[in-house]
C-alpha cells in the first residue's frame, strides 16, 4: 500500500530560477501604480503619528493572531493579552494557540532588531524559524533547520489524504535558497513585484517541515522595512490573506502550471497590498483619534503629570496588572499609580478583567482599544 501511495504522489516540483522571466512586468504597470501609491499614502500616515511603534503595537498583536489563525489556531487577541497579564485561558488548547501567537510576535520583534544590525540573510530565517517552533506544535520538526527530507502539501478529509503539491527535493534546496537570497538583495524594476515573487518562491520551496506559512508572512514587513518602503515595519498581509484564503491558495497552486500564472499571482499580490494599505490608513487614523481622545479624558480625570506616560504604557499593553506597567518610562511610584488607575476605572476609561483578591492582583483593560483593533480587522 505504501508503494502505491508513493507512486501516486506527484513528483517534486522544480522551481523557476530567479529573476523569473515568466513575469510580464509591462502588463502589471497599472497594478504597480495602485499598490505603490497606496503604500506611500500609508507610509505618510505613519509619519503623522507621534509614535508609530507605540500607537500601532496592538496591530502587531493582531497580526500574530491572524497569521496563526490561518494555520488553525483559535485564540483571540483578547485571550492573548489576558494571558500576558497573568490570566490563564479556560481551555488548555487555547494555551497552545496563545504560545504559537506569542512566538510569532517574538520572531517579528527579533527580525526587526536584527535588521538594524546587519542585512537580511538565510541564517536569520533559520533563527526566526527556531523561535516560531519553540515549545509549540511542530517543535519536533527540525526547528531552525532547513528540511532534509521530502514534504508534501495536502489536506485530509474523511480519513483520505489528498496531496495538492510536492515541494522541490530537499537535496536541491541549498542552490534554490541561495538563488532566492541573491534575488532578495537585487535591484528590480518594482520592489512590490519583487516581494510578490519572493513570497511565492518561498512558499513554493517550502524549505521547512513546518512553519513555512507563518515565516513567509513575516518576510513581508521585513522586506518592506529593509528596502525602506516603510519607516516602520507595521505592514502585515495576514488579515487580507485570511479574508481571501481560497484565492490566495488558488494562485499559489497555479504557479508554473500555465504561462501567465506568475503574472496573475503578482497581480493578486499587488491588489492585496493596495487593499491592505488603504485599510491600514483607516486603522492608523482611528487609533490616533482614540489616543488623542483618551489623552484629553485622562488628563481631565487625573490632573496628573503622569497622565500621558500612563496612557502610553496602557497602549503598549491594553490588558495589564499594575506591576507590569509600573516600570514604564516616566511612570509614577506605586501609590500614585494605584490612585490614577482607580480614577480611570471610576471614570470609565478602564474596565476590570479580574478583581484583586489576596495575593491575586487585579487585571484591568483598555477595552476601547481592543474593540477598535479587532473591529478594524473584521471590516474586509
Amino acid at each position: 500500500m505504501r508503494a502505491i501511495l508513493e507512486y501516486m504522489r506527484p513528483k517534486p516540483a522544480i522551481p523557476s530560477v530567479l529573476p523569473n522571466e515568466a513575469v510580464n512586468w509591462e502588463s502589471l504597470i497599472p497594478d504597480m501604480g495602485k499598490a505603490n501609491r497606496a503604500l506611500a499614502e500609508y507610509s505618510g500616515s505613519l509619519r503623522r503619528l507621534p509614535n508609530p511603534n507605540l500607537l500601532l503595537s496592538p496591530l502587531t498583536v493582531q497580526e500574530a493572531v491572524l497569521s496563526s489563525r490561518i494555520e488553525g489556531t483559535f485564540a483571540t487577541m483578547r485571550e492573548v493579552l489576558q494571558f500576558e497579564a497573568g490570566e490563564a485561558p479556560e481551555l488548555e488548547s487555547r494555551r497552545h494557540d496563545i504560545e504559537e501567537i506569542l512566538n510569532y510576535r517574538r520572531a517579528l520583534d527579533m527580525a526587526i532588531s536584527e535588521l538594524d544590525k546587519r542585512p537580511f540573510n538565510l541564517n536569520l530565517i533559520l533563527r526566526l524559524h527556531k523561535v516560531l517552533l519553540t515549545s509549540v506544535r511542530g517543535y519536533n520538526k527540525a526547528p531552525g533547520m532547513f528540511r532534509r527530507e521530502q514534504n508534501f502539501i495536502g489536506s485530509r478529509e474523511g480519513g483520505v489524504e489528498t496531496i495538492h503539491f510536492t515541494p522541490p527535493e530537499w537535496s536541491t534546496l541549498p542552490k534554490h535558497l541561495d538563488n532566492w537570497e541573491k534575488y532578495y538583495h537585487m535591484d528590480r524594476p518594482d520592489p512590490l513585484v519583487q516581494l510578490a515573487v519572493l513570497h511565492a518562491q518561498f512558499e513554493f520551496l517550502h524549505p521547512f517541515l513546518d512553519g513555512n506559512g507563518r515565516l513567509g508572512r513575516i518576510l513581508i514587513p521585513i522586506f518592506l522595512y529593509e528596502k525602506k518602503l516603510l519607516d516602520n515595519p507595521t505592514f502585515y498581509l495576514s488579515e487580507y490573506i485570511e479574508a481571501n484564503k481560497e484565492s490566495y491558495v488558488y494562485h499559489l497552486h497555479q504557479l508554473g502550471r500555465h504561462k501567465d500564472s506568475w503574472t496573475e499571482w503578482c497581480r493578486f499580490f499587488l491588489g492585496a497590498v493596495a487593499t491592505q494599505a488603504r485599510q491600514n490608513i483607516k486603522k492608523a487614523d482611528a487609533i490616533l483619534s482614540l489616543y488623542e481622545d483618551l489623552k484629553l479624558r485622562i488628563i481631565t480625570l487625573t490632573h496628573s503629570q503622569f497622565a500621558v506616560p500612563l496612557l502610553d504604557a496602557i497602549f503598549t499593553q491594553p490588558i495589564f496588572q499594575a506591576s507590569q506597567i509600573q516600570k514604564s518610562p516616566g511612570m509614577s511610584g506605586k501609590p500614585m499609580l494605584m490612585t490614577l488607575l482607580r480614577k480611570l476605572r471610576e471614570g470609565g476609561v478602564l474596565t476590570s478583567v479580574r478583581e484583586g483578591s489576596g495575593r491575586r492582583a487585579q487585571i484591568l483593560a483598555l477595552q476601547e482599544l481592543i474593540d477598535l483593533t479587532e473591529s478594524q480587522s473584521n471590516q474586509h
